[in-house]
Order: C-alpha cells, then sequence, then structure tokens
C-alpha cells in the first residue's frame, strides 16, 4: 500500500517541541492545508463549503527511526510515570506513524487549494494524505467515556509575558501562543530549574515553570 500526500501543512509551529497533544486545544492556533499536485484544483473542495469542520489524516513525518516495538507507552496525561497499551493512547509513536486530528474550517480559497484552519496539532510541513469533513450526527458521541483522561482532570497554567515581548507577535499569535504554553509543552518528565524553549512565528521563545506559572524570558527572531 502506497500513501501519496494530498496535502502540505503549514504552521507557525516548526519543531514537535510545542506542537498541542492533542487538536482542539489551542483554538487560536491557524494553519494552512495546501493541496498538492494533480489534487490542487477546485473540483476536489467542491461542496466543502457547507462544513465546520475536518478529519485530517498525516503522518509523524518528524519522528525519526523505525517504529517501537513496544506495545507500551507512557503518556504525558499519567505524568509519564504509568504505562498503557500503545491503542489505548495518543502516543505520536505507533506501529504505523499515521495521526487523525479535527480542526476547525475558517476559510477556503478552492482557487489556490488552500483550506485555512485552526486548532490543529501539526508541525510546519506535515504531509497530510487525506481530508474528510466532519459529520456531527455519526462523529460526535456526547456520552462517551475517554479512560484514564476522564480520571486525570488537566490543569492549565499561568502565562506571563513581559509586556516587552508581546510586541513580537501579532494579536492572533499572541492568542495562540498564550494557548500552546498553557498546556505545559514541556515533556513528561520536566527539570523545574531548566530553561526550555521552541521556535513559534519565526522567533525562538524560551521559558521556565515554576508551581502552575509559566514565564516567558526571551523571545528573539529564528535564525534563518
Amino acid at each position: 500500500m502506497t500513501l501519496e500526500p494530498v496535502a502540505i501543512f503549514r504552521s507557525p509551529l516548526s519543531s514537535k517541541f510545542g506542537i498541542p497533544r492533542q487538536s482542539g486545544l489551542v483554538p487560536a492556533l491557524a494553519g494552512e492545508i495546501r493541496l498538492e499536485g494533480r489534487f490542487r484544483r477546485e473540483e476536489a473542495l467542491r461542496g466543502l463549503e457547507g462544513f465546520s469542520h475536518l478529519w485530517l489524516l498525516w503522518g509523524f513525518s518528524a519522528n525519526r527511526g523505525a517504529a517501537s516495538d513496544s506495545l507500551l507507552v507512557r503518556p504525558p496525561r499519567l505524568g509519564g510515570n504509568r504505562s498503557v497499551g500503545v491503542f489505548a493512547s495518543r502516543s505520536p509513536y505507533r506501529p504505523n506513524p499515521i495521526g487523525l486530528s479535527s480542526v476547525r474550517i475558517e476559510h477556503i480559497d478552492a482557487a489556490a487549494g488552500v483550506i485555512r484552519v485552526s486548532g490543529a496539532d501539526l508541525m510546519d510541513g506535515t504531509p497530510v494524505y487525506d481530508i474528510k469533513p466532519y459529520v456531527k450526527y455519526t462523529d460526535s458521541h456526547p456520552d462517551a467515556r475517554s479512560g484514564f483522561v476522564d480520571e486525570t482532570p488537566w490543569q492549565p497554567l499561568e502565562v506571563v509575558i513581559p509586556a516587552a515581548l508581546e510586541s513580537c507577535f501579532s494579536p492572533q499569535d499572541l492568542a495562540a501562543l498564550r494557548q500552546l504554553l498553557a498546556q505545559d509543552p514541556r515533556p513528561a518528565y520536566q527539570d523545574s530549574d531548566k530553561a526550555y524553549g521552541f521556535p513559534f512565528a519565526g522567533h525562538d521563545i524560551r521559558f521556565t515553570v515554576s508551581g502552575n506559572t509559566l514565564t516567558v524570558l526571551a523571545c528573539v527572531p529564528s535564525a534563518v
């Protein structure tokens, strides 16, 4: 079976560090689905204007090397301290490196083959293998149970960005950055004294976390 990308995803997040752990967690985060090659035709998107959300099937292209043989993973939601089966998790390290995300449609430019979306958990350059409309009468399950996720409520961090650093970003990017940081992008095993960082919207962001407060230390233009 050969998978051919139908599109490439464009995002202000150019590395795995900082990517939201699930789609929908950072609704202010904007991105673009850009159809590729023979798929970049107006008729491919005909009728999509009637939908509000999409399912994206995509590849974990930044995961280097072969997939792990282990069938156990340690989810960040459990602090990385408890193992569950890979098929009971959303771990990016899977037998087949395929991701599934639900995103909101913000604008469709069918002539250019571009769909602008929000709330994605894909990094810049991710290959998209399929695009499907979200249908609420089959895809929404209000009475669903979520296993260990229901048992471990997530507490977002308080984010402090000094006023002098806010000018690095447009209002939309600043709102997205605050939501990203509130999700605590650090790995499951954390060093409370360490400064962490990741690239976002052409800048390198450095921050520390103390208790439930994340403080941005620096925002400098990324090296080209």
